[in-house]
């Protein structure tokens, strides 16, 4: 097992402009490795060393558009720990770090106590300047972009804005009525079916709409959805929705959402490298539910960033109460709970839960796991075989085994 410290690159190196990639395909040296196709990934179709060589090349699935960094990376600074002796108990059986590496296909894990590098491990080939599929984490940051076009005054309407407003392709369709909190929580009412494995399922056909490759094909599946329930009462799943706040927000700020992302996060918190954003079409919008390729530092500095707040430099960029809004459970119309804030997960596990914990999770096994009461953060890169249903060790359990771990010693897990 590779498990060391790196250190960042401090050098500046020009950034390409924002509609090229952010390398070119001599430079990134995964570029020549063979990739599988979207159908496969969403079907659970790939084979190990193909999945892997596919989550690490999205760009080339789809037209993308780069998230640019800045010039100098925020540092990571690597502390001593012993984690030895971290291990969860899953049916009666314990699981070590090498058996949860393994048995989830783990590609990178890196863990920050306090800002600080705890743990830091790749494998099947990646390193810390390896881009890596996003998968559903795409929405947990979408979700933080509408957060911060409130903020900055561009939905004055916030929380209560229509969506149809800025949405006008869905208007006469089942999303009248439905504000921005409702989409945020996935309460639209809106019908969906989210099975990634189904080809009939409402997330096939938006899936299809995005190989497509047509201006507006997206919305045009979710004009064509039926009610199921009245605005606000019923919690859903749907990635198509993530895709209709890509439009809201998109509409709102009136640039790229990569740029948006790039000039509020991305530049001014330091993020070491590039990223990119599949886009729905060619020079259109971006994919609102997936397609960020970033690296793994980059996405424990987001989780970071949501850790300290949601500010860089002390400056809040996003609205007084969004941060304990978004990262709790809802509480629907008839005071149904759910274990969902705004495109946020809330912690599933009793010792999660108890420290308020939430995460970005995608498919195949990808995460940032946000810890307020133990200041910590995990970012994971994973090639899970199956989409879902194919992970043997919960991945919250085993945080929790590493928080209860670092609790036996004094000092290093609380945050004081």
């Amino acid at each position: 097992m590779a498990s060391r410290s790196f250190r960042p690159d401090c050098s500046s190196p020009s950034r390409p402009s924002r509609s090229q990639p952010p390398r070119s395909a001599t430079d990134y040296r995964h570029a020549n490795e063979p990739v599988g196709s979207v159908e496969q990934i969403y079907g659970g179709q790939l084979v190990p060393d193909l999945a892997v060589s596919t989550f690490r090349n999205i760009d080339r699935l789809f037209p993308s558009r780069v998230i640019a960094a800045g010039g100098g990376p925020r540092p990571l600074p690597p502390i001593s720990q012993n984690l030895e002796g971290w291990v969860a108990t899953v049916n009666g059986e314990p699981y070590d770090l090498y058996d949860y590496l393994a048995l989830i296909n783990v590609t990178g894990l890196l863990v920050l106590h306090r800002g600080n590098v705890l743990y830091e491990t790749y494998q099947r080939g990646n390193a810390p300047d390896t881009r890596w599929m996003s998968m559903s984490v795409a929405k947990s940051v979408c979700s933080t972009l509408a957060g911060m076009a409130i903020r900055d005054g561009l939905i004055p309407e916030g929380l209560g804005a229509r969506v149809v407003d800025y949405v006008p392709l869905l208007r006469g369709s089942a999303y009248d009525g439905v504000s921005l909190r409702d989409l945020l929580m996935m309460a639209s009412g809106v019908a969906w079916n989210e099975t990634y494995t189904d080809p009939e399922s409402d997330r096939r056909s938006l899936l299809r709409a995005q190989v497509a490759q047509a201006p507006g094909g997206a919305m045009a599946v979710m004009a064509a959805l039926p009610r199921a329930a009245e605005p606000g009462r019923v919690h859903n799943y749907s990635t198509g929705e993530t895709q209709i706040l890509a439009e809201l927000v998109h509409a709102a700020v009136n640039r790229p959402l990569a740029d948006y992302l790039s000039e509020k996060l991305w530049q001014p918190y330091g993020m070491e490298s590039d990223a990119t954003w599949w886009l729905e079409s060619a020079g259109g919008i971006e994919v609102g539910g997936s397609g960020i390729g970033a690296t793994l530092r980059d996405y424990a500095r987001f989780g970071q960033f949501m850790l300290e707040g949601g500010k860089v430099d002390g400056e809040p960029l996003l609205p007084d109460g969004w941060m304990a809004e978004a990262t709790r459970p809802t509480t629907l119309a008839d005071g149904e709970t759910v274990d969902y804030g705004f495109m946020w997960w809330t912690a599933w596990t009793p010792p999660s839960r108890k420290d308020r914990a939430y995460a970005a999770r995608g498919i195949h096994g990808q995460l940032v796991y946000i810890n307020p009461a133990h200041d910590i953060v995990i970012a994971q890169n994973a090639a899970a075989p199956k989409p879902k249903g194919r992970i043997v060790i919960d991945p919250m359990v085993f945080f929790d085994a590493l928080v209860a771990h670092l609790d036996r010693q004094p000092g290093a897990a609380s945050s004081g």
